[in-house]
């Protein structure tokens, strides 16, 4: 039989694009998911799977699977800034509640765990790029501070485990990523600028646009993640792109590529926005031998493309 995966936030952007990894590498995959933020026609496709199945709980209670589980990756919660300032308890509990459950799980199945923690843990850094060795610049009390304490309790937690359970346990730091399947209103900057375009209305850049982000194509970033999930290293590990460029060069690319006539239009930054975000992926081509393979204007018209049928 197929070793068991289980996926929490199994029908989100990144965990239903797990989910297809794992299948392809003969795993079988338990989604489970609460749907706050998630989306069944991510993982539509895979109804007729024989080795996929959906488990619609919210994870921040008990979660019981019969049967032998291989490893669990812990994926659910908001992850937009839409989404966790509109959600903040939710967002607060799953990374504190919904991590204690998921390690839980992984610990009675003696089971491998991989925690999808993010660069938002270094929050408006003072070091640049990031590595894993810096601690962040957070302000815990601030709007953003629901999602990036969370994260930093969960990564705390995860530690936790590993160091007193023994759990064999992985923790990734995602940066921006983007791909088919994100929602367009999910407030993140590629959708934004995409829909924006697509429609023909300005793009809104926040601040005068010099702010800069690094931005990773979903099938790369999957890519690293399920290598760390093989791997037996245990401390945090950057994946992303760490090609860098400001937000105003990221509108007029993506105007360029839609072929969009809109208007670059600026507004007020938002509370505790970060100026700076590129990962230094050093560990990631050390410890798993990786490193991304699809340029942005590869993925940017796969991602365009996709939310073309979307409009």
């Amino acid at each position: 039989m197929a070793k068991t995966a289980v996926v929490t936030g199994g029908s989100g952007f990144l965990g239903s694009h797990l989910s297809d990894r794992l299948l392809a590498e003969g795993w079988r995959v338990i989604a489970v998911d609460n749907l706050i933020t998630g989306n069944l026609a991510n993982i539509e496709h895979l109804k007729k799977e024989p080795r996929f199945e959906f488990i619609q709980q919210d994870v921040t209670h008990f979660i019981n699977i019969p049967g032998e589980v291989g490893i669990v990756f812990h994926f659910a919660s908001p992850a937009s800034p839409i989404d966790y300032l509109e959600l903040p308890i939710q967002t607060l509990k799953v990374g504190s509640l919904g991590t204690h459950c998921a390690l839980g799980l992984a610990k009675a199945k003696q089971a491998a765990f991989l925690l999808a923690s993010t660069s938002e843990c270094y929050g408006d850094p003072l070091v640049h790029p990031q590595t894993e060795e810096y601690w962040g610049n957070v302000n815990p009390i601030g709007p953003r501070g629901v999602y990036d304490e969370a994260k930093r309790f969960a990564e705390a937690m995860t530690m936790a485990y590993h160091r007193t359970h023994k759990v064999d346990t992985k923790i990734v730091r995602i940066f921006n990523t983007y791909g088919p399947r994100m929602r367009l209103k999910d407030g993140r900057v590629v959708p934004a600028f995409v829909g924006q375009a697509l429609k023909g209305e300005p793009l809104t850049v926040f601040g005068d646009g010099s702010q800069t982000r690094s931005f990773c194509f979903c099938s790369d970033l999957i890519d690293g993640i399920y290598r760390l999930s093989q791997s037996d290293f245990h401390e945090p590990v950057n994946i992303g792109n760490p090609n860098e460029l400001t937000i105003k060069e990221f509108a007029e690319r993506i105007a360029r590529i839609t072929d969009s006539k809109s208007k670059i239009v600026f507004q007020p930054l938002p509370v505790d926005d970060p100026k700076q975000r590129r990962p230094d992926i050093s560990r990631a081509r050390k410890i798993l031998g990786w490193e991304p393979k699809v340029d942005l204007e590869t993925g940017l018209r796969q991602t365009i493309d996709w939310f073309k049928t979307r409009i």
